[in-house]
């Protein structure tokens, strides 16, 4: 088809089985547009329901599902109360999934798409590379689990490493160097493309189930019981004291998902229709979530039983550290083989489920949220590798070290930014347009979406306002010792405790008020002639 400016196109829209679509494709006709980012046509959407739970089973039986169950046993929580808080927030975390896949089906757009409307054609970069950095964050951790199954493959060769020089990074070189073998891994099938490892994202989700109910029938076996390996009680006193644990917790956990929440139209985009998004997601995340945690807390429960003293793990609820635990038991009881064979084969299972589920969660998404930047010049791989070098600048293994930085600093601390941006999409789509978008305009560059200069001040002004609240709660948690705080909390530690619902309510509040009272000026939209 030859070049011809879009805003020559009329008629662009059409509506086709419930789906909105253009006429024709605008891949060479705007430079807000390359292959990746351009809406999906009707023919191309057929995600079923089975698609769509299958996609959340896959993603949510992961090895961070697993930590942060057991980091709620870690933190006090009885697994009752810990099953309790993970369901809760799920539930809760549903709700602005479901919404924000609403139009993601309709238009068949993706996330920096979709936030156009809101933010302006160039303001939508704003949200993008926060989403995008949050992502790197998140490849970064993946990329340290898979490192770390493969050094404890290393030490059944070479006991030594553990006597590797310390680097000025806080690791040793040979947990350095496995962390930096692990991501070549990454980027050799970042580079070769997402469908050169497509067979290892089926088996994904099963190679960790089968870990999982290993690890849970050795636990049931090992401590006698699910009586005495769910019999670590709760360590609080009080309701208040559990009051207090859970509301940060569960954040937490409400946070895990944040990421999706705001770019699930990345994927709802393919869905059939609205039914088949809604049901998809509301039979595949809670009740995946639910039983993966469960495995991760009776695990857990049980190493917290079983090995105590001089013998108790440092994090109980590392299942790279509870599986190696397991295989020098049985090394140390003289059943070595047995043992080498738990530790090979569960860290290769971990290693594949690692790197498959790596490129699929966590590079698809921001590959897009940067091409959004430059759609001409980003493409996948170039968003990839961009995704990659931030991953290993942020030092994921002192997020995770210990359960303040994870869920206090991470989990709680990227919610606090990504809740306003879902506050804003569902205010701007579900209240100001009423759900309809004009979806050739989102990628015009002087259409109804450009604002002024391409930035509504609205949204900026709205995200600011949503993230004020949870600086000086943030900046607390991330540089004060968590004794310290315990000992003289104020209301700013409080407000972040509820950092995401927080933000996300005077987002919304804000950005619908600044739109109602002081609309910004626009562009014009295509008149599409009768």
């Amino acid at each position: 088809m030859s070049r011809i400016p879009i805003d020559e196109l009329y008629n662009a829209e059409r509506e086709v089985g419930g789906h909105i679509e253009l006429a024709q494709s605008i891949g060479d006709m705007t430079p807000l547009a390359n292959h990746d980012i351009v809406p999906t046509m009707a023919n191309q959407r057929t995600w079923s329901t089975t698609h769509i739970a299958s996609l959340w089973v896959g993603m949510a039986v992961c090895i961070p599902t697993y930590q942060l169950a057991g980091g709620m046993l870690n933190s006090g929580m009885s697994w009752s109360q810990a099953i309790f808080t993970v369901f809760l927030g799920n539930l809760i975390v549903l709700i602005p999934m479901i919404l924000n896949a609403v139009p993601g089906t309709k238009y068949g757009i993706p996330f920096p798409v979709l936030v156009r409307a809101s933010f302006g054609t160039l303001g939508s970069n704003v949200p993008a590379i926060l989403r995008a950095l949050v992502a790197c964050g998140w490849f970064g951790i993946q990329t340290w689990i898979g490192g770390s199954a493969i050094y404890e493959l290393v030490k059944i060769v070479s006991p030594g490493i553990e006597a590797a020089p310390h680097t000025p990074l806080g690791i040793n070189a040979a947990q350095l160097g496995c962390f930096l073998f692990f991501w070549l891994m990454n980027m050799y099938f970042i580079w070769k493309g997402t469908e050169s490892i497509k067979w290892m994202e089926t088996l994904a989700a099963p190679f960790l189930i089968i870990l999982g109910l290993m690890l849970l029938g050795w636990a049931y076996n090992r401590a006698g019981g699910f009586g005495p390996m769910l019999a670590t009680p709760s360590k609080f006193q009080s309701n208040g004291e559990f009051i207090k644990s859970f509301a940060p917790w569960l954040t937490a956990m409400v946070g895990f998902w944040a990421t999706l929440s705001l770019n699930i139209p990345d994927f709802s985009r393919y869905a059939r229709s609205q039914k088949d998004q809604i049901w998809g997601q509301t039979i595949g995340l809670p009740s995946t979530m639910t039983l993966y945690s469960f495995i991760g807390i009776a695990v857990t429960s049980a190493a917290l039983v079983i090995w105590t003293g001089p013998d108790a793990l440092k994090n109980a609820w590392d299942p790279v550290e509870v599986t190696a635990k397991v295989g020098h038991e049985f090394i140390a009881g003289g059943r070595a083989s047995l043992g080498y064979g738990v530790i090979i084969l569960g860290m290769i299972g971990l290693l594949v489920a690692t790197l498959s589920t790596n490129i699929a969660a966590n590079v698809v998404s921001p590959a897009n949220d940067f091409a959004n930047i430059a759609p001409r010049r980003i493409s996948f791989k170039m968003g990839g590798l961009i995704t990659g070098v931030i991953g290993i600048l942020i030092m994921p293994w002192k997020l995770i070290e210990t359960t303040q930085g994870y869920i206090f600093t991470w989990l709680i601390g990227y919610g606090t930014l990504l809740g306003p941006i879902a506050g804003i999409m569902l205010g701007d789509y579900f209240i100001v347009r009423g759900g309809k978008l004009n979806l050739l305009d989102l990628y015009r560059e002087k259409g109804v979406y450009s604002y002024s200069a391409g930035f509504n001040p609205a949204a900026l002004g709205a995200l600011v306002a949503g993230i004020l609240p949870n600086v000086k709660g943030f900046w607390r948690a991330a540089t004060m010792d968590p004794k310290d705080i315990a000992a003289a909390r104020t209301m700013w530690d409080s407000v972040y405790d509820y950092g995401w619902f927080v933000g996300l309510a005077v987002a919304l509040v804000v950005y619908c008020a600044w739109m109602k009272a002081a609309p910004p000026s626009t562009g014009k939209a295509v008149e599409m002639p009768a």
